[in-house]
């Protein structure tokens, strides 16, 4: 084992998987936020992009300016200028912080590849890809769960919801494993999620199959 592996595993072994994983998802974040700046997002040449993010934007948006609102206020409130530099310190590092994650979103939308396999992603905090021959169907399926971002069901079904609703049903032929934002791990045979539109994510998910279907071994019958 080499002198980097070793210090790695003694890293590994003094920081807890959830401490290490959130450090990772803000580097990464804070990457994804200098890339939005130069208006360039993570997509694969080939690849179908599919935003997610339109039911969140208007309240990231709102967020930040109660934020920096706040940041004002306790400027003007707080005499004690220590307390002042440390809060504004913590302040300005937590809008920093809301905008990169909503940029991370931007600039990794959902992925339909060439070969037909599909990303489904939410930032830098879920990323779950899925092969081509695991997908069974994908429909338009409009609901609202409204239990957060991540939920897991009991019979493998995961909701990946953007402002409480999802708008994509894709069922799996066989269970496909993800890591959830913390590092737990499981498997999935129904993943629902939201994409801005979901007809073109759909389509493009069908029409790949269909495609294949039509295709023979020895070329298109």
């Amino acid at each position: 084992m080499t002198t980097r592996a070793r210090r790695a595993a003694a890293l590994a072994g003094l920081v807890p998987t959830p401490v290490r994983r959130i450090v990772a998802h803000e580097v990464r974040a804070l990457y994804a936020l200098a890339l939005w700046t130069l208006r360039r997002r993570q997509v694969p040449d080939g690849a179908l992009a599919v935003p997610y993010t339109e039911p969140q934007t208007a309240m990231v948006y709102g967020l930040l300016f109660v934020s920096v609102v706040e940041t004002v206020m306790l400027a003007l409130l707080i005499p004690w200028p220590l307390v002042h530099r440390i809060l504004l310190v913590l302040d300005v590092y937590g809008i920093v912080l809301v905008l990169a994650l909503h940029a991370a979103c931007v600039t990794r939308p959902h992925l339909v590849g060439p070969d037909g396999s599909l990303r489904v992603r939410y930032g830098v905090l879920f990323d779950l890809h899925v092969p081509a021959d695991a997908i069974a169907c994908a429909r338009v399926d409009r609901r609202c769960p409204g239990r957060g971002l991540l939920c897991v069901g009991p019979a493998g079904e995961l909701d990946l919801s953007v402002g409480g609703q999802t708008t994509v049903t894709v069922e799996l032929a066989e269970p496909v494993p993800y890591v959830r934002p913390l590092g737990k791990r499981g498997r999935v045979r129904t993943l629902r999620f939201h994409a801005d539109d979901p007809r073109a994510l759909v389509l493009a998910l069908t029409r790949d199959r269909a495609a294949d279907s039509v295709e023979g071994p020895g070329g298109r019958a």
